[in-house]
C-alpha cells in the first residue's frame, strides 16, 4: 500500500501528515492559516522530498534523532517523529522520499 497525505483542520488552522502505507505518520506539517496554504505545502513536500539536501538531520535535547524537511528557501515543510537511532531516522527519510512524490491527499476537512 502506498503512502498518502492526510489534510486536517483544527479551528481556523490547517495541517497535514504524510502517512506511510501502514498508516504511520512519517512527516507532520507546520500549521497553515488557510486550506489553500496547506495544499501548497503538500505540493512543496512532493517537490522537495526526493532531494536529500532538503533534509536537515537533527538531534533533540534528549538525544533522539529526527529530521526536518525544508524548501529551497529554507522554510520548514514538515518534521518527523523522534527516532530511537540515526539508522531509524534514515529509514524515515527514505520513506518520505519514496512515499511523498506521488501520494494522494485524503481531505479530512
Amino acid at each position: 500500500m502506498a503512502g498518502y497525505f492526510e489534510l486536517k483542520a483544527s479551528g481556523s488552522q490547517y495541517m497535514f501528515n504524510l502517512k506511510s502505507g501502514n498508516h504511520e505518520v512519517i512527516l507532520t506539517s507546520e500549521r497553515y492559516t488557510s486550506k489553500h496554504g496547506a495544499q501548497g505545502g503538500i505540493d512543496s513536500v512532493k517537490a522537495n522530498a526526493p532531494h536529500d539536501s532538503r533534509y536537515q538531520r537533527k538531534v533533540a535535547t534528549n538525544g533522539s534523532p529526527y529530521f526536518v524537511l525544508v524548501a529551497t528557501n529554507g522554510e520548514t515543510l514538515g518534521r518527523s517523529e523522534m527516532y530511537s537511532s540515526a539508522a531509524a531516522m534514515e529509514s524515515g527519510i527514505a520513506s518520505v522520499k519514496s512515499n511523498a512524490p506521488g501520494a494522494p491527499t485524503k481531505d479530512q476537512t
